[in-house]
């Protein structure tokens, strides 16, 4: 298959994955219509970002899919594969971020890409890579296991080591080591696909992967959102989102590969920042009370010691 075909084909099966995560998240809040910007990239390409805010249950959520184009690779897309570096790209994704408004509704991340990097005299170079992981304020252990259960089931398919595999990659990715703690309670991630098999390049087989864990989000984050969403809490909870939202910006600020990409190549600001939170704190030098409900994430994003 040339890969102006193979690009084609990722892009139809964006589109409409995009279509369907917005229903099924839009039966959330049906009062709320979604913002819908599609937009032109002067480099080339563009995108279609769909926002949800204001709402009863979604504080702020964002959908985008995008399609660039470029002369040269940018370095948070060429780090991993040095190689690559300057050569013509195309890149191709959908991204989501939700932040429910109920304290006990956990933020949520997707995102499912495909890059093609060419240079003249060389065969074109491929890769699919994406994830999705759960950010909690106040966890519960049977959401943790339903999210992680989906996770798993979008692999099955699949080797039987990716799952661990990839969520351990999960958790080393969504790391902030300035806070020694990780992002959220983890999920899936991977990067550089081209051979889920291990026998050499298979884009059949890497597209059936990406697609599998890009439709699995869905199932694993509206049921958990549908049983938290009219929790009830008290202030005391809603500032600690607030505060513990405040890692989410970090992260995305000073190490998210997805950010860092967006503004490099130059892409839409206000796209590639709707993953920001609507409302966000910081406290000087705050720790969470031992045995307290605040404790209980901490006991959870906070990596064990390492042995004497």
């Amino acid at each position: 298959m040339a890969e102006n075909e193979q690009l084609a084909q990722v892009i139809a099966w964006l589109k409409g994955l995009q279509d369907s995560i917005c229903e099924q998240i839009g039966g959330l809040e049906p009062t709320v219509d979604w913002h819908v910007d599609r937009w032109r990239r002067e480099e080339g390409g563009g995108g279609d970002t769909r926002v949800l805010e204001g709402g009863e249950v979604i504080e702020r959520g964002g959908v985008n899919f995008s399609h660039v184009v470029g002369q040269s690779l940018p370095p948070s897309a060429s780090a991993r594969k040095p190689e690559l570096a300057g050569r013509r790209f195309a890149a191709t994704g959908v991204s989501l971020v939700m932040h429910p408004r109920n304290p006990f509704a956990p933020t949520s991340h997707m995102n499912v890409r495909f890059f093609i990097a060419e240079k003249d005299g060389e065969a074109p170079v491929w890769w699919f890579g994406g994830g999705f992981d759960l950010t909690p304020y106040y966890p519960f252990s049977e959401d943790v296991d339903h999210w992680h259960g989906c996770a798993r089931k979008a692999l099955t398919a699949f080797d039987d080591s990716l799952y661990q595999r990839y969520r351990r990659w999960c958790d080393e990715y969504f790391y902030l080591p300035h806070r020694n703690e990780h992002r959220g309670v983890g999920g899936l991630f991977f990067d550089d696909l081209d051979s889920p098999d291990g026998d050499g390049p298979n884009f059949s087989r890497s597209f059936e992967l990406t697609r599998s864990v890009g439709e699995q989000f869905a199932p694993a984050w509206v049921p958990i959102v549908e049983k938290r969403k009219d929790h009830s809490y008290e202030q005391r909870q809603r500032d600690f989102q607030l505060y513990r939202r405040g890692r989410y910006v970090e992260f995305n600020l000073v190490y998210d590969r997805g950010t860092l990409f967006g503004l490099q190549s130059r892409g839409r600001t206000e796209s590639i920042l709707m993953s920001m939170p609507p409302q966000a704190q910081w406290r000087y030098d705050w720790t969470p009370e031992p045995g307290s409900e605040e404790q209980r994430i901490m006991d959870y994003v906070t990596p064990p010691s390492e042995p004497a």
